[in-house]
């Protein structure tokens, strides 16, 4: 279970529902919220996110057999992201990794921490690790900055995560197509305060003029950055390459993992069958579609949204995964009941994406970030 967070008691505290109860969805002033997280001027209660850390001297060798990214090396105080693979190479757990030279911490998202301690202790064997469930001593802050330029209050906490996205790590592949990125700017950073001090902090970071922005914002950000979370874009059939996640979350020449035959059969000889897309919505309806809606090209349905939000500048906006094959210029309609949405798409991975083998240098983006 994810903690209920005490900032929800906070005056205009509106609780958001699905997969990311037990935060604030906004605070009376979604726009204004958002405004000010952009501008780094304010922070997000993330304390729903889950922490588990790996202790030992085997630590980050182990965690290197077991997941996508090459961590044997990971330098103290650097985040990269992991991904723990079924054996079909489906996405299982979507982690952000930092060690600080004798721990290492996972930063998970909503529900998945209890699976993960339990899943890392049955495979510890021999190995010199400890594995703790330390959610309910640690809780999570977001803030649209780099870590370095957080205000005092963040800059104090002993644990940061500098999420990657969108920026190409060693071993790392685009599907995205062309040179620009919308968050070629983006900017994310988690900080981890002891849960006790949750509400001093945020005391602490007000009396410096930054202020508490709901989840809401956060997610607005998130999906006109592209970038995929695993609470709500991620199902039991995804894949990396679906994602783009080849671009921060696997290491394609690191040594064997459970599910590496996946990401290398699919990156080298076939296409991911499914692709993520930017979704710009009809705003006439004054309402939003449910994550899980269908999306639809003429009367048959091809994938379903599975992120949405109303951005301060763009209006409604989603992610929506759908079939490979689907034209990139048709004109597609978001179905939730009643209610229809005309949805213009913009190409995150290309349909094309994949085959690399034999196929002419160029055609997808592998621009270093």
């Amino acid at each position: 279970m994810s903690p209920t967070s005490p900032l929800l008691s906070r005056h205009g505290a509106v609780p958001d529902g699905r997969a990311d109860a037990g935060i604030a969805a906004h605070y009376g002033d979604p726009a204004r919220e958002q405004r000010a997280l952009e501008r780094g001027r304010a922070v997000v209660d993330q304390g729903n996110r889950g922490v588990v850390t790996v202790s030992g001297p085997d630590r980050l060798s182990w965690l290197h057999t077991l997941s996508s990214q090459q961590l044997t090396d990971l330098p103290a105080g650097v985040t990269t992201e992991t991904l723990l693979l079924s054996v079909q190479g489906r996405i299982e757990f979507d982690l952000l990794v930092t060690d600080d030279g004798e721990r290492t911490w996972l930063l998970t998202d909503v529900g998945q921490h209890e699976d993960l301690a339990r899943w890392l202790d049955s495979m510890r064997f021999m190995l010199r690790v400890e594995v703790a469930d330390v959610t309910g001593d640690w809780a999570a802050i977001g803030a649209a900055v780099d870590p370095e330029d957080a205000p005092a209050p963040l800059r104090e906490a002993s644990v940061r995560f500098a999420d990657p996205w969108p920026r190409l790590g060693p071993g790392g592949f685009a599907y995205t197509v062309g040179e620009d990125h919308p968050a070629a700017t983006w900017r994310w950073s988690v900080f981890l305060v002891p849960r006790t001090d949750l509400e001093r902090t945020v005391d602490a970071l007000g009396e410096v003029g930054i202020g508490l922005a709901g989840n809401g914002a956060a997610e607005a950000l998130r999906i006109a950055a592209w970038r995929p979370r695993y609470a709500h874009d991620v199902d039991e059939k995804t894949i990396p390459h679906e994602l783009d996640l080849l671009r921060t979350g696997v290491h394609l020449a690191k040594g064997c993992y459970k599910g590496q035959e996946t990401i290398a059969r699919v990156h080298n000889l076939g296409h991911p069958p499914r692709r993520l897309v930017f979704l710009h919505l009809d705003g006439s309806e004054h309402t939003l579609p449910a994550a899980g809606s269908e999306v639809r090209t003429g009367d048959r349905a091809v994938g379903r949204v599975t992120s949405v939000a109303q951005h301060g500048e763009m209006g409604p906006i989603a992610l929506a995964v759908i079939k490979r094959s689907v034209d990139p210029a048709a004109d597609l309609v978001v179905v939730d009941g009643e209610s229809r949405y005309a949805a213009a798409q913009e190409v995150i991975v290309a349909p094309d994406a994949g085959q690399v083998v034999g196929r002419p240098a160029g055609l997808l983006n592998t621009r270093r970030g």
